[in-house]
């Protein structure tokens, strides 16, 4: 066993010399200090692996001949000494939480993600409602420390969601990201497991909504075209001129919902003869997109007479202003009016209305309507996905930045010709 002061004294930033006859020890030189450091492949998953022994020369090198030895033992009797050291790190972490606060439960990890992470990347309504999911979620677990909650307790949780498997599977997500949360800022150990991540894969599917009492199932509704004829000339007058605005805006531009609803002066410009609208990437749905841009889509036909109409009303301001704190009408505002006419809707059993003759339909259901229209007509895909406004995804997103602009302008004049034809045919 041989090792050189001399040489260790030369060592250069980024330098290291290996130890004769004591596999894995090395010295390493850093700008600040020469340390210890045990190399070795780790006995758990083979992956190579290090730690930290002491420095030198404060450490001299028959101390750390003494501490490779306790370290390559516990390698050779199957523990990874980096993983245990990480794991006691973690566990006086915990440790020291539990001294401050009390006993770190479930309910006080689930607060750490909420005010650690959603608040500040979901919308203050979408964080507000994931917030009150959650606790509603986990009351059965609640004052549980999370090493407590093992497997059977975690598919218990779930499982008594079933029944609402939008909600048992938006529990399930956010559960797994606030345990990995609570690994990464060091209050839970590694060695807790995540059962969030493991139960119940593939199995929570959607019954779809309810309607009239009946689970109306995952399929994806688009109207027939007799049917869109029928609810432009005939339901319309059922709706008030903002909704109508809507859903023509819908079914003309394929658009978002949202994004329509919180169209604004700003947002609109004349090229070249034609209306634009174009939204900031960080207006859009796509917003924590990476490889996503700002959404531009043109506005022809029925769709430019509705924007200019609004602008004229509503000058400077949002085409469809509403009395919520964002200063426009929601989304949520046109599938409530929507579904109030609907045949099958109790709300407000005591208001007699006329109901729509088109029935279980929603709002988005004329952007899917829109994009198979276009399809049918022969829309080259990737045109038919840059008017809804969808990300690229994979490679192709990263390097093909061309937004279709041309294209968009082409295929919507074409739609908006065959919806004037659907509506002559309705009127004959």
């Amino acid at each position: 066993m041989y090792f050189d002061a001399r040489s260790a004294k030369g060592l250069k930033a980024g330098d290291h010399i290996v130890v004769d006859g004591c596999q894995g020890l090395r010295l390493v030189a850093s700008n600040t200090s020469k340390s210890w450091i045990y190399r070795y492949k780790s006995p758990l998953d083979d992956r190579m692996r290090q730690v930290k022994i002491g420095e030198w020369p404060a450490m001299p090198f028959p101390s750390a001949v003494a501490e490779w030895e306790g370290l390559r033992k516990q390698r050779d009797a199957g523990v990874d000494p980096s993983l245990e050291r990480k794991a006691k790190r973690s566990d006086k972490k915990a440790q020291a939480v539990v001294a401050k606060h009390g006993s770190y439960t479930v309910a006080r990890l689930v607060d750490d993600y909420i005010a650690g992470y959603v608040v500040h990347h979901r919308i203050p309504a979408n964080a507000r409602a994931l917030a009150s999911r959650l606790r509603r979620g986990i009351e059965p677990i609640a004052n549980l420390e999370p090493s407590s909650v093992t497997r059977s307790v975690a598919f218990e949780l779930i499982q008594g969601l079933a029944d609402r498997p939008v909600m048992a599977g938006s529990v399930k997500q956010e559960l797994g990201a606030a345990w990995e949360y609570a690994y990464d800022s060091g209050k839970l150990r590694e060695d807790v497991p995540n059962w969030w991540r493991q139960i119940l894969k593939g199995r929570l599917q959607s019954k779809g909504q309810l309607r009239d009492g009946v689970h109306k199932g995952t399929d994806r509704r688009v109207l027939t075209e007799e049917e869109i004829g029928r609810l432009i000339v005939k339901d319309y007058a059922l709706l008030s001129p903002p909704i109508q605005d809507v859903l023509t805006l819908y079914l003309w531009t394929a658009a978002r919902g949202a994004e329509i609803c919180a169209l604004h002066a700003d947002h609109i410009s004349e090229e070249e003869g034609f209306l634009w609208a174009t939204l900031l990437k960080s207006e859009t749905k796509n917003k924590n997109r990476e490889s996503a841009t700002d959404f531009r889509f043109p506005l022809v036909g029925r769709a430019a007479n509705v924007v200019r109409a609004r602008l004229a009303a509503n000058p400077g301001g949002f085409l469809f202003p509403g009395r919520h704190a964002s200063g426009h009408i929601l989304q949520t505002n046109v599938q409530t009016q929507v579904h109030s006419k609907q045949p099958y809707s109790k709300t407000r059993p005591d208001w007699v209305r006329d109901r729509l003759s088109v029935t279980h339909w929603s709002p988005h259901d004329l952007r899917r309507t829109s994009r198979t229209l276009l399809a049918k007509m022969g829309c080259p895909e990737e045109v038919g996905e840059a008017i809804l406004g969808h990300v690229t995804p994979g490679v192709a997103g990263v390097y093909n930045r061309y937004r279709y602009d041309a294209e968009k302008l082409q295929w919507l004049q074409r739609l908006a010709e065959r919806l004037e034809f659907i509506v002559q045919a309705a009127h004959s």
